[in-house]
C-alpha cells in the first residue's frame, strides 16, 4: 500500500514540476524517491549522505531547492525544532500529528490524540476562533535518557525549560549566604530559562528571574521535579 502511494505521489510531483518548468526533473524524481523512503525528520546533510550511498552525488544547494519545491507543492513539511537544524518529513495529505521532542539526545517522537484534537477545537470555539492549523511541540526527556540521568546534577547542567528542585548546594557558608540572598535555598523549586552550554544560567525562582555565573550553578545540585 505503502510502495503504491509512493509511487502515485512521485508521478504527481513529475506532473506539477512539469507544470511549473522546473529543470532537471529525472534528478529531482531521484532526490524525492529516496526522500519518500526515509519516513521520519531528516536534514539537507543527512538526505545528501543518502543520497551519495544511492550513487547520486548532488551538490547541497540543488538538494535544498528541491526539498523546498516539495515544501511548496505540499509533499513535505519544514520543521524547525529548538536547537536542531531544519528537518523535513513526508507530508501525509489528510493526517496530522504532534510532536515530542528529547532535548537529550534529539529523538523526536510523532503522536496523534484524537481527544486532544478536539479539546484543541473546543478551545478555538470557545473563544470564537476559526482554526486553519496548529502544531503541538512537547520538549522533555525520551524515557531512555530519563532513565540513565543521574538523580542529582549539577544546575549548570539542566536543560531549558526543565523545573527542578534544589537538592544541595556545594560549598561553605559564603556561598550558601550569596545565594540565599537571592533566595535560593535547599528545597527551592527553580526554572531553567536560558542554558546555553556557556556563560551565565538564568533561572526562574519565585517571581525572579536570575543569572547566575557556571561556577555558582556547577555548585547547586537539582532533581527533576
Amino acid at each position: 500500500m505503502e510502495e503504491r502511494l509512493d509511487r502515485s505521489e512521485k508521478e504527481n510531483f513529475k506532473s506539477l514540476l512539469l507544470e511549473i518548468g522546473a529543470d532537471r526533473i529525472e534528478d529531482r524524481l531521484n532526490i524525492i524517491d529516496v526522500f519518500l523512503n526515509t519516513e521520519g525528520h531528516i536534514s539537507i546533510d543527512e538526505l545528501c549522505e543518502i543520497l551519495k550511498k544511492k550513487g547520486y552525488f548532488y551538490d547541497k544547494e540543488f538538494v535544498q531547492e528541491c526539498m523546498e519545491d516539495m515544501v511548496k507543492l505540499g509533499f513535505a513539511q519544514k520543521k524547525q525544532f529548538e536547537g536542531r537544524p531544519v528537518l523535513y518529513e513526508h507530508r501525509h495529505l489528510g493526517r496530522h500529528h504532534d510532536h515530542l521532542i528529547c532535548t537529550k539526545c534529539g529523538r523526536i517522537i510523532e503522536f496523534k490524540d484524537d481527544e486532544l484534537e478536539t479539546l484543541q477545537r473546543k478551545i478555538a470555539n470557545r473563544y470564537g476562533f476559526y482554526m486553519l492549523q496548529h502544531k503541538m511541540e512537547i520538549y522533555g526527556l525520551c524515557s531512555s535518557c530519563f532513565t540513565k540521568r543521574e538523580p542529582l546534577i549539577p544546575l549548570s547542567l539542566a536543560k531549558e525549560g526543565e523545573e527542578l528542585i534544589v537538592k544541595d548546594i556545594v560549598g561553605g557558608k559564603g556561598i550558601r549566604e550569596k545565594l540565599v540572598s537571592m533566595g535560593i535555598r535547599i528545597g527551592s523549586r527553580v526554572e531553567v530559562i536560558s542554558n546555553p552550554g556557556a556563560g551565565r544560567v538564568i533561572i526562574a525562582c519565585g517571581d525572579s528571574r536570575i543569572a547566575l555565573g557556571r561556577g555558582i550553578a556547577n555548585k547547586i545540585l537539582v532533581s527533576i521535579t
